[in-house]
């Protein structure tokens, strides 16, 4: 169960939970029931969170392809020069072609390693956002707990 999930069942028991007369909105839960779910949480966070540092390897990864297909497009691009370059006239055309080619390989280059960045940077902003929301709803409940516990 994913802890979003595991909170929102807090809150339903919470919400559930029968009212005690004259005590000014305070209810009485289960602890157990309460103990158990916190439990849960507590197995499933490390869980969400090796997801994150995936998306973090997976970032890297990404960026480490654009890296390579960027090379290997320079690379061809060098030979292409070199075999260019028999007589003046072709020597002339072929420097311009591969400076030409190398510039648009190298924007290219740019451009893939900022998409990757771009993709990368906003999945690790909505994974940090889920998880902080989480987290803050996790210490939400605990301290109505508190607050049930000392009622």
């Amino acid at each position: 169960m994913r802890v979003d999930e595991l909170i929102q069942e807090l809150q339903d028991l919470v919400a559930d939970a029968k009212t005690m007369p004259l005590s000014g909105g305070k209810v009485i839960i289960e602890a157990d029931k309460i103990y158990d779910i916190l439990d849960e949480i507590q197995d499933t966070l490390p869980a969400e969170v090796r997801q994150a540092k995936n998306i973090v390897a997976d970032r890297s990864q990404i960026i480490a392809e654009a890296k390579k297909e960027s090379d290997d497009i320079i690379r061809a691009a060098e030979e292409r020069k070199k075999q260019l370059v028999d007589q003046s006239e072709i020597m002339r055309e072929a420097k311009a072609e591969a400076a030409e080619l190398l510039n648009d390989v190298k924007a290219k280059a740019s451009e893939m390693r900022k998409a990757a960045n771009d993709y990368v940077e906003n999945v690790m902003k909505r994974t940090d956002d889920a998880i902080t929301a989480q987290l803050t709803e996790l210490r939400k409940t605990r301290q109505n707990l508190r607050i049930t516990k000392k009622s």
